[in-house]
């Protein structure tokens, strides 16, 4: 636990927040984000603070810009921004943060500081240009405030939901969880969490008829790190005819699910799978550290999805839990069979069949990276649109999951009543493709391919069973994407070192000061 008092906390942050906001480093830094209490108003809680070398703005709950110096950083929070999908085409970015919006700002940044123990004492942005191989980084980035790599697609369709088609409208991915449990039967009295208290996310009631449904069918599927705009515009094209057929007989929303930040993998997933913030749930990041244990935390590995039920908060409460307490094991016809499903997802705790309760029981200490030849072989897909791609190792094992992951699918749904209330399906290879090549390229758009074929795979099967109008349909993912620029490389960490401050830079980006 940190012994530095508010004062020496304080001090220590404005160094870190100078030193980064410099105007050397305004090519890699593009916002830096903290909380701090409104000394005008103490007893009004924290308030979330944003800086950049342009300026320094307090950014109030109700929407209010209040600028301390200079310019204000954040100049837009339009969650529409760079819509219809050809504006974002013309002006691909890297954007300046000027011409970036940065939707939910205040909301999304106090939730990421709430946690008493694991928020970072600032959090840094890297500009969407910055590329950062050596520290981890892609060609194609995720993990910012700015609203392009903050937007998901979302799709409802089939059973329940209003056929409209695509919509001039956005979401929160706080909202799935909720709106895929309310689906699935579970009343808005109970979509609270351990402690009795209001999800962060809102069912949304505008896209779902107004009658329950007798014996519901739910299927949420994400696609990990999937383009909101490039996945609508190739579904209208005609080159995703299974999300196509979907938005046919429901709705996509043209401004995608806003993420929680940081826009990151894990944070992502369990946000979406518990309908709360980072603030609530705990898991801060993909890697993050916690004062209470002095534990660095890495959540987002193939060795240790299988353990993410670690790092939930103790009021949290899964999507799986909601369902399963909805209905009770004792009352099933077969007690084998799953109320609740989860394909290859690392945020399982509670349901009744999960990939990792498998992982965990086979006692594997590596997790998911040790499953090694039980996987298919991926040069066998009939998914694969170019052999060529499965020269990237992620690309090529995202390829084995998937595929591995569509054997589940269909062995869950033998039949409309043996499936489960709620079945969870996720894909990775649309997060290979795009961390391969960034939005776009040819790799991340057969990425895109390739989840659809399976996704029309699993389609023509319900179609075989003769079930598909019985299902009520989800599609999502975690965050979207930016392709960074070769050119602006550099890091900050020489700037920090010089302050002479003890600190952590985890990720990098979650700054800890100790």
């Amino acid at each position: 636990m940190s012994t530095l008092s508010v004062a020496q906390v304080s001090a220590r942050r404005e160094s870190v927040v100078r030193a980064l906001t410099c105007p050397d480093l305004a090519s890699i830094v593009d916002l830096v984000v903290w909380v701090e209490v409104d000394v005008a108003d103490p007893s009004a809680g924290p308030v979330a603070m944003a800086a950049s070398h342009l300026g320094r703005v307090r950014l109030h709950r109700d929407g209010r810009h209040e600028v301390h110096e200079g310019l204000d950083p954040i100049a837009s929070e339009d969650p529409m921004a760079f819509l219809p999908y050809d504006l974002e085409c013309a002006s691909p970015g890297p954007r300046a943060s000027w011409e970036n919006s940065y939707p939910y700002a205040a909301s999304r940044i106090l939730s990421l500081f709430a946690d008493p123990t694991r928020s970072p004492d600032v959090a840094v942005m890297h500009t969407p240009g910055h590329f950062f191989p050596e520290q981890g980084g892609h060609v194609g980035e995720h993990g910012s405030l700015d609203v392009i790599q903050s937007r998901a697609p979302l799709v409802l369709s089939g059973r329940g939901v209003v056929a409209e088609g695509i919509v001039d409208a956005h979401a929160l991915l706080v909202d799935v969880g909720p709106t895929l449990a309310r689906a699935a039967g579970v009343c808005d009295a109970d979509l609270r969490d351990a402690a009795g208290q209001p999800l962060d996310g809102h069912v949304l009631t505008e896209y779902l008829g107004d009658e329950p449904l007798v014996k519901p069918k739910v299927i949420g599927i994400l696609w990990d790190g999937a383009h909101c705009g490039d996945l609508l515009h190739l579904a209208k094209s005609g080159e995703l005819p299974g999300v196509a057929r979907l938005i046919q007989n429901g709705v996509a929303l043209r401004g995608g699910a806003v993420a929680q930040f940081p826009s990151l993998t894990l944070t992502n997933h369990t946000s979406i799978l518990t309908g709360l913030g980072p603030g609530r749930h705990g898991v801060m990041a993909n890697v993050f550290y916690d004062r209470g244990t002095g534990e660095q935390v890495v959540a987002n590995d193939s060795a240790t999805w299988h353990r993410s039920a670690q790092w939930l908060r103790p009021a949290v409460r899964t999507v799986f839990e909601m369902v399963n307490d909805l209905v009770p094991a004792t009352e099933h016809v077969q007690g084998d069979r799953p109320r609740t499903a989860c394909v290859n997802e690392a945020v399982d705790r509670g349901a009744d069949y999960s990939t990792m309760t498998i992982i965990r029981d086979s006692g594997m200490a590596s997790g998911a990276a040790g499953l090694g030849s039980r996987l298919p072989d991926p040069n066998t897909s009939i998914h694969l649109h170019d052999r060529a791609h499965l020269g990237d190792s992620y690309y090529s094992w995202g390829t084995q999951v998937d595929d591995l992951g569509l054997q589940q699918m269909r062995a869950l749904w033998e039949s409309l009543e043996s499936a489960p209330t709620l079945t969870w399906w996720a894909s990775v290879v649309s997060d290979a493709g795009h961390h391969a090549g960034g939005p776009r390229s040819d790799i991340a758009r057969d990425s895109l391919r390739d989840c659809d074929s399976r996704l029309m795979s699993f389609l023509d099967h319900l179609d075989g069973l003769g079930v598909t109008d019985q299902v009520t349909f989800m599609l999502t993912a975690d965050h979207g994407f930016e392709r960074s620029d070769p050119s602006v490389t550099g890091s900050w960490s020489a700037a920090l070192e010089r302050l002479d401050i003890p600190l952590r830079d985890e990720g990098p980006g979650f700054i800890y000061l100790l």
